[in-house]
């Protein structure tokens, strides 16, 4: 989207006036559906549960990034103050706080709730892959697959695998965001700052590779989350180390959509 473009938008932005579109930010996709859907002329706010999260959102063309909510009140109570019409939720495949918060308010105010997500990951059949449908069962597997696990799963969850007594004697090392807040919570939960490997992606096969070798890992554990998931994978065949994926759980919502078009048709059938 042209700067000029972006100027002339915000300029016709009237908070709780215009009808607008609330995009949740947490994937570099949202950033690109705020260019697009701006660019078709619809005004776009963004949210984000980081800092990082609400720059990007601003660079992607949004005409205000909303303060991170901190509960489905905080969050009903934006949307309403903003009159938003319509939310877009292109956060991670695996859904997170943004996203349940973001369902609960529209269904408390009665707005249509549209969630964009990543392809599935087509597993390569090799004896190496581990798909498992649940964390716990995550846990478990990486355990049994070697003693120094190098966890690509993000910052939710990392209590399950640091407080199981089947990581007794384990070495965990984590990949997270470079956000102060993420960093911390590792911290509390006992990782060494040796283990925490604080990087913003994405990364190509050969870095993931650098990496894994670096910190001599046996076992990788990863999410099902689409094209991000793939180099992970090939860097870690091409060291001949076993991976742990966790599964996506069947979508619930009726208006998951995989592709811009899709999501700008929606756009369009519900602000016309």
């Amino acid at each position: 989207m042209h700067q000029q473009d972006l100027v002339n938008l915000r300029s016709k932005y009237v908070p709780g006036v215009s009808m607008m579109i609330l995009v949740l930010y947490g994937t570099t996709e949202a950033r690109e559906l705020i260019s697009l859907i701006s660019a078709s002329g619809y005004p776009v706010l963004a949210t984000a549960l980081t800092a990082y999260g609400g720059t990007m959102a601003g660079m992607g063309g949004a005409v205000e990034v909303l303060p991170a909510p901190e509960s489905v009140a905080d969050l009903a109570g934006q949307m309403k103050q903003r009159g938003i019409a319509l939310v877009v939720d292109a956060t991670h495949p695996f859904p997170g706080p943004l996203s349940e918060m973001a369902r609960a308010a529209c269904n408390n105010l009665q707005v249509p709730y549209v969630r964009y997500q990543r392809e599935e990951t087509t597993l390569p059949d090799d004896p190496l892959i581990h798909p498992v449908d649940s964390w716990n069962e995550a846990v478990h597997a990486a355990a049994r697959l070697g003693d120094t696990i190098f966890l690509t799963t993000g910052s939710n969850n990392l209590e399950l695998f640091v407080r199981s007594p089947v990581m007794k004697g384990k070495r965990l090392v984590v990949r997270v965001l470079p956000d102060h807040r993420i960093i911390k919570k590792c911290q509390d939960l006992g990782f060494l700052p040796r283990d925490i490997v604080a990087l913003q992606g994405p990364f190509s096969t050969r870095f993931n590779r650098a990496i894994f070798q670096a910190y001599k890992a046996d076992v990788i554990v990863t999410r099902d989350s689409g094209r991000t998931t793939d180099t992970k994978i090939k860097a870690a065949l091409a060291l001949k180390l076993p991976v742990v994926i966790i599964k996506r759980t069947p979508p619930a919502e009726n208006n998951m959509v995989y592709t811009y078009e899709q999501v700008l048709r929606l756009v369009q059938r519900y602000l016309g």
